[in-house]
């Protein structure tokens, strides 16, 4: 064997031990069938199919993977995960790769995805529970896209799917939730 090829062989090793090692998911049985890019709903936006991305890992192409905006997209609906013959957590790969990108201090590709995540779990944070229009109103400001969507919030609000005031119920408890995550993530 070649000197290239034993060091893409390393690196290869080492990235997939990383992900497995940060989200409990062994991508080295993916044999590339498709079925989890078949499935996935949103594969049509992806760069790179989920199928694709498993390749890269195991490759060891770390630049390729924080480079694609696969993992940003996902919807984390799980259809790639319930199709996979070798059950191997896709969808939970895809958030282990967004996990090492921002601990690694990498961008994300869609920089919105991650603003709308924190916002989510910020709402939670401090209602309990999803206040839509709380969520919307943090969004707007943290992307500066104020207007974007304007027409559809408009008719949401007509048809009182925006509650104007938010609940707080069993907000203690979920606040106790996320303080114990964070906790953890520390250590």
């Amino acid at each position: 064997m070649n000197e290239a090829a034993i060091n893409i062989h390393e690196d290869s090793v080492r990235f997939t031990d990383v992900v497995s090692a940060v989200g409990g998911v062994d991508v080295s049985y993916c044999y590339q069938c498709g079925k989890c890019a078949t499935g996935c709903p949103v594969a049509h936006e992806m760069d790179l199919v989920p199928t694709q991305l498993m390749h890269a890992i195991q490759l060891g192409l770390t630049d390729v993977v924080y480079k694609s905006k696969t993992m940003w997209l996902c919807a984390s609906c799980l259809t790639c995960t319930t199709r996979c013959p070798q059950e191997i957590d896709i969808a939970e790969t895809m958030n282990t790769i967004k996990i090492m990108m921002l601990r690694n201090g990498e961008k994300p590709q869609i920089p919105d995805v991650l603003k709308s995540n924190e916002c989510f779990v910020q709402n939670l944070n401090w209602f309990g529970r999803l206040y839509e229009l709380g969520m919307v109103g943090m969004l707007k400001l943290r992307t500066g896209k104020f207007t974007e969507d304007m027409a559809m919030g408009i008719k949401m609000l007509k048809k009182d799917k925006f509650h104007l005031i938010p609940g707080f119920e069993g907000a203690r408890a979920v606040h106790k939730i996320l303080k114990r995550v964070k906790k953890q993530e520390k250590s």
